[in-house]
């Protein structure tokens, strides 16, 4: 998601655009033909909100919630950790039930309390998210929870990110335990909490319908977390990259054998790689599914999120067959894009018979002239009228037009690079520290939703000035944005194409924080908790450098990465790929996902 520049220059019908810019200087005359082009930074996508996926904030809490995890698993261990029941509610086993959701439904249910509460919510929404592929998603507070509910929806997970006890009290009413206990119904049921369940239930109940025993199943072995960094699942090989010190463990489930004791089945197996040991890392028997961790952090291509992607489905969509799809978007082709090169790429893709998407930036500019010897310059699509005809040219051969930005930079300002189109974010504020990171620093002071549309209409008559198609997919430049930017892309497009940021706030109606995030991509198209629907990146980018601290990215690794998301059992292997590389690596990685039985889609058929 950078820049390759060819050198191009512009008519005044830009002039009403770049008043739209801020007054933007204008080159020129007609277009000439393309010249060398100008070497760009290497593109990093989004690899997580920095490397944990959540914002800083939340990142720099990681490290002391795991070490109030794991201190209060000693102390359980050792039966000095006192837990207070949640209080009993009158509304909690008498209020009245709505009636229950109709088709598929899930009920994600997610802790609050706790000097990391909040944390609640990210994990919630990504819980929620993914639920939506499948159906209507409701989200609450597990304090909310009222007697009976379970029953009223096709499955329910909740995420246990606050380890009761001590000065926090229990917060999941004793009617959810009860309710898990008695029902059928598929419950799934994430970290934390699960030996309170059985002991409000009793032991004895829990063993005989579950199996295996919570309260004798501890985080630690031989006082320590290990090194897990390998979970197996249909034989996929999924990686767990946890820094030390920020690594909360995952749970060793006490199964228990002999007469009378229903089957464990062990769905995913963890392995440590200080000395080879393994130990279950998700199980299931009669309705519960109980999964080690929490998998949304420190999250990559090929991690151990992929099983609980493809767990849903057991609870959700038990009988779906197994599909695997292929989708290849061409990124950054903006007005400066070498039309040669775009025709190259749609005669090799239409001769494979893919069809393919084209992100598309409407309006090239460069206000600083970091690439025009110090002249600034903006460039419209109708000011580019041989880029225009690759275009028109690849849309007749497979291409999907998709919209990517408008200019896909901010302001005349570095964020966090150049200022120049292609190179920057462009809704939302970043910079690169002195360690080489890449930091999201936050919303532009000007972001609202007035901000954002006003971008999404000039990008789309910028469309319609070029005698281009108006597009229906948007991909969010640099994949950061704030929730009300989000929204109004919801509003102007059918889908999003992207990875995304999930801000606090979101699911519990309180005034977002644009400070708490989370960042997440899909291996199926989602509804997500914005309301839009959202289209599948999830296998990254070829990128032949490392940048940023974050390593090159070959054919191979591509490829690699598709191999583990077969285990998502109707999944998709989507990724991107900039027409200013040579086609070769592109080929490879085409002809590598196929051996795998990957069959390429179109955009729209995602959705599917």
């Amino acid at each position: 998601m950078r820049k390759r520049s060819g050198l191009s220059r512009v008519s005044l019908v830009l002039a009403l655009i770049a008043a739209l810019l801020g007054g933007f200087a204008l080159s020129a005359g007609a277009e000439t033909s393309i010249a060398a082009p100008v070497k760009p930074r290497p593109s990093y996508g989004l690899k997580g909100v920095g490397a944990a996926s959540v914002s800083g904030t939340a990142t720099n809490d990681l490290k002391a919630w795991a070490a109030a995890r794991l201190a209060n698993d000693v102390k359980r261990r050792s039966r000095t950790l006192a837990i207070t029941p949640a209080p009993v509610t009158k509304a909690a086993t008498t209020q009245a039930l709505a009636a229950p959701a109709p088709g598929t439904s899930a009920l994600v249910l997610y802790d609050t309390t706790g000097p990391y509460g909040y944390l609640g919510e990210l994990y919630a929404m990504a819980v929620a998210n993914l639920a939506g592929h499948f159906g209507t998603v409701t989200s609450k507070p597990v304090s909310a929870y009222t007697k009976g509910m379970v029953e009223q929806y096709t499955a329910t997970v909740y995420i246990g990110s606050t380890y009761y006890g001590g000065t926090v009290p229990d917060a999941i009413p004793a009617a959810f335990y009860q309710d898990v206990q008695a029902s059928s119904r598929p419950v799934t049921w994430i970290g934390d909490n699960i030996w309170s369940m059985a002991n409000t239930v009793g032991i004895p109940a829990f063993e005989q319908k579950y199996g295996w025993d919570p309260t004798n199943s501890y985080y630690e072995v031989g006082g320590s977390v290990g090194n897990i960094n390998q979970v197996t699942y249909k034989s996929q090989q999924l990686t767990r990259k946890i820094p030390t010190g920020y690594d909360g463990g995952v749970l060793h489930p006490a199964i228990l054998t002999g007469a009378g004791y229903p089957q464990v089945t062990q769905l995913a197996e963890a392995t440590d790689a200080n000395n080879g040991a393994t130990s279950p890392w998700a199980i299931r028997s009669g309705n519960l599914t109980y999964v080690g961790e929490i998998p949304f952090t420190y999250v990559s291509e090929s991690d151990r999120v992929i099983v609980f992607e493809d767990l849903l489905f057991d609870g959700l969509a038990p009988q779906t067959a197994e599909r695997h799809r292929a989708f290849v978007r061409l990124e950054d082709i903006s007005p400066k894009s070498d039309p040669t090169q775009l025709r190259t790429m749609a005669d090799y893709l239409y001769g494979q018979k893919i069809t393919y998407g084209i992100n598309v930036i409407p309006v090239y500019t460069d206000p600083k002239g970091v690439y025009n010897n110090g002249k600034a310059e903006t460039v419209s699509l109708a000011q580019a009228p041989q880029v225009v005809s690759a275009l028109k040219y690849m849309l007749s051969h497979g291409a999907v037009l998709m919209n990517h930005g408008f200019t896909h930079q901010y302001s005349n300002v570095n964020n966090p690079y150049t200022g120049v189109t292609g190179d920057d974010f462009e809704f939302f504020r970043a910079h690169v520290d002195a360690s080489d990171n890449v930091i999201y620093d936050g919303p532009p002071a000007e972001d609202s939703t007035v901000w954002a549309q006003s971008r999404v209409t000039s990008a789309l008559a910028a469309f319609t000035a070029a005698g281009l198609p108006k597009p229906t997919l948007w991909t969010t430049p640099h994949y950061a944005a704030s929730a009300a930017d989000y929204k109004v892309f919801g509003q102007n497009y059918s889908a999003r194409l992207e990875r995304s940021l999930y801000f606090a706030g979101t699911l519990s109606g309180q005034p977002v924080n644009a400070g708490r995030y989370i960042g997440q991509f899909f291996p199926y198209a989602v509804k997500d908790v914005y309301g839009t629907t959202v289209l599948p990146e999830n296998i990254g980018n070829y990128e032949p450098l490392p940048y940023n601290n974050h390593p090159a990215r070959l054919p191979a690794d591509l490829i690699a990465s598709a191999k583990v998301n077969l285990a998502v059992r109707d999944g998709v292997a989507s990724f991107f790929y900039h027409p200013y590389y040579d086609v070769a690596p592109l080929q490879q990685t085409v002809d590598g996902i196929r051996a795998l039985g990957y069959t390429f889609v179109g955009p729209t058929d995602l959705n599917q």
